[in-house]
């Protein structure tokens, strides 16, 4: 075995600092969030929190527990979530598969009306106009086809199915598969890293979203948790409460937004260490080729 260098020892080493203050910098203000949840208001407002609660209540969480237009921003963020990542998962696959065929005539074409969308955009005004005359306003469409398609995944899955083996995709035609049948029952299988990196990145980027539903849904009831969370903070600094939730919320402001952003955050955590461990194998896979 060949005994590592004096000068990669080194450089491991200042790598393993480097990413543990990395990782120590990116945990502070999630640690911080939590400690301010099962903190005292005045605590918070004094600055007195840290990296551990001052003023231990668990008050806040029974208020917003029993808060019910909580609870519905929060179910109309799951129901956006799932149907938005459902749909982009549809197109996206479909549209990647189609590229990844080079002998497909117009595959240049088609790729660069994705490319091109990249760096140029209707615009808010035109957007929302066209939002409009469509109908899809106050509805889970407002948020899910203006977004179901997102250039980095698609090129990613794209380049993904291009390093998939072409022997398999001939010997299920010649065993009677059509198109469908081969990404059903042939690619999608093999393609599971990929996949799930794609439902992660989709989902975060759905259940993070705020500002679609801000723009295109006339009612708090149809409102995602994000934009209830956005008005709780815009009615703290000054900026309007905006039918955030009661009266006894606003009396608790930065403890609330504590344990919003805690309960927000919650499922993406828990779903993360599921998919994780498809997600370097999926991207790096994915970007094996341009």
């Amino acid at each position: 075995m060949v005994k590592p260098s004096r000068s990669h020892r080194v450089f491991q080493g200042v790598n393993g600092v480097v990413l543990t203050l990395v990782v120590l910098v990116t945990l502070y203000p999630f640690v911080n969030i939590i400690a301010r949840s099962f903190s005292g208001e005045r605590q918070i407002r004094a600055g007195e929190v840290s990296l551990w609660p001052k003023g231990f209540n668990l008050t806040t969480y029974e208020i917003v527990f029993q808060d019910s237009m909580f609870w519905r921003t929060y179910g109309n963020t799951v129901f956006y979530t799932v149907v938005a990542t459902a749909v982009a998962m549809v197109l996206t696959t479909c549209y990647a598969y189609v590229l990844s065929k080079r002998h497909l005539k117009g595959r240049g074409v088609l790729v660069g009306i994705a490319v091109f969308t990249m760096f140029f955009t209707g615009g808010l005004i035109p957007n929302y106009l066209l939002v409009t005359s469509l109908g899809l306003k106050n509805s889970v469409w407002a948020i899910a086809l203006p977004n179901a398609i997102s250039v980095f995944n698609l090129l990613v899955m794209k380049a993904f199915f291009e390093n998939l083996p072409t022997d398999l995709e001939e010997a299920a035609q010649i065993d009677g598969l059509g198109t469908y049948g081969i990404l059903l029952r042939i690619v999608l299988p093999l393609s599971k890293a990929v996949v799930a990196t794609m439902l992660l990145f989709y989902s975060v980027s759905f259940w993070n979203s705020w500002f679609s539903a801000f723009l295109y849904m006339d009612h708090s009831d149809l409102m995602p948790v994000t934009v209830y969370l956005r008005n709780l903070i815009a009615g703290a600094t000054g900026g309007g409460n905006a039918g955030a939730g009661t009266a006894e919320l606003s009396q608790v402001g930065a403890s609330i937004q504590a344990v919003t952003i805690v309960l927000t955050a919650l499922p993406i955590l828990f779903v993360y260490p599921f998919v994780q461990r498809f997600f370097v194998s999926g991207v790096m896979l994915g970007a094996v080729k341009g």
